[in-house]
């Protein structure tokens, strides 16, 4: 006589309303992080051809986009400038009048409660495209940290409530929560890109943000992506530099690294999942290959379930309007 079977784990997936109600992960609108292209001038939107859905913006054309998704409960915006004018030191960086303090300036006047980060690298602002200052053809380290400072503290002024270097120079989180502390901001926080891979996943926001390198590479500074110890190394020295929040970034290819910062540590954890993530979803679902919608939501998912606290996502307005519908 055949055994049948008295526990059965089917019973817990029978209905949609079953499946919600059990689900180990859950993923909230307010967990995401908008990426934006900030540019100066008004009335400026340039479709950014390898990432479906998202354009360089001017102020003005920003607003729109910010309310949308803070009316879709997305937790906050992480803004990238493109100046008008790069030269060798990057100065645009911390222009106060520059995109990135503006467009601070207006989305605390006209949006308000949506959390704003600001994005601190170099390499959007010079003119050789490289995350510091060069001595020769290598990007020179502790040059390039006061400068990583500037930048910080004038994001911090114009109001930003999330520093967020991505520059990957060794010892920046210190320099940065010196610089802070210094100028009065003691309360910003810093969330810390520790873990940010030299990754062929860059390429679409490269175009975005008109930074790629004139010459070379990243992989002096930017982590091997066979290194995932490295990776805990990173992390422990950031949060003993004054790192609120650690990230990981890309996510997708890297949620190994995701899963053991979490076990390591109790400070939130973010992951960035990068332009080429979008787009390589967005192209397979233009072409009918995949259900984009279905794929948008089952990766983010995966991140979270892997440990991150917050994704940063061009997915963000798209995804928590999804969450709304279900």
């Amino acid at each position: 006589m055949i055994g049948y079977p008295t526990n059965r784990s089917r019973r817990l997936r029978r209905t949609e309303a079953l499946r919600r109600q059990v689900a180990e992960t859950r993923l909230h609108p307010v967990s995401f992080v908008l990426p934006l292209f900030v540019v100066p001038g008004r009335g400026v939107s340039n479709p950014i051809a390898s990432m479906p859905g998202h354009s360089q913006l001017s102020v003005d054309e920003l607003i729109p986009v910010v309310k949308e998704a803070a009316t879709a409960g997305v937790g906050g915006v992480i803004l990238f400038g493109i100046p008008a004018v790069k030269d060798e030191t990057g100065s645009g960086a911390w222009d106060p009048s520059g995109p990135v303090p503006t467009a601070i300036r207006a989305i605390k006047d006209q949006v308000g409660e949506i959390n704003v980060w600001a994005d601190v690298c170099l390499c959007e602002y010079t003119s050789h495209g490289h995350c510091g200052v060069l001595d020769g053809e290598i990007v020179d380290n502790d040059r390039s940290l006061p400068l990583l400072a500037q930048a910080a503290t004038a994001y911090a002024e114009a109001g930003a409530d999330v520093i967020a270097p991505s520059d990957m120079m060794d010892g920046r989180v210190a320099a940065i929560r010196g610089a802070l502390d210094a100028s009065g901001h003691t309360e910003h926080a810093i969330c810390s890109y520790s873990a940010k891979y030299a990754s062929a996943y860059y390429g679409p926001f490269r175009e975005a943000a008109g930074s790629a390198p004139a010459f070379g590479d990243r992989r002096t500074h930017q982590m091997d992506p066979p290194n995932l110890r490295e990776a805990l190394v990173e992390v422990t020295l950031d949060l003993a530099e004054g790192a609120d929040m650690v990230m990981v970034k890309p996510a997708g290819p890297y949620l190994d690294v995701v899963a053991a910062v979490r076990r390591q540590t109790d400070v939130p954890v973010v992951a960035y999942q990068v332009s080429g993530e979008f787009s390589m979803i967005e192209a397979a679902a233009e072409r009918g290959w995949v259900d984009g919608a279905s794929i948008m939501l089952e990766s983010l998912t995966s991140i979270a379930r892997a440990g991150a606290s917050i994704t940063l996502t061009y997915f963000a307005t798209r995804a928590a309007r999804a969450l709304q519908e279900s």
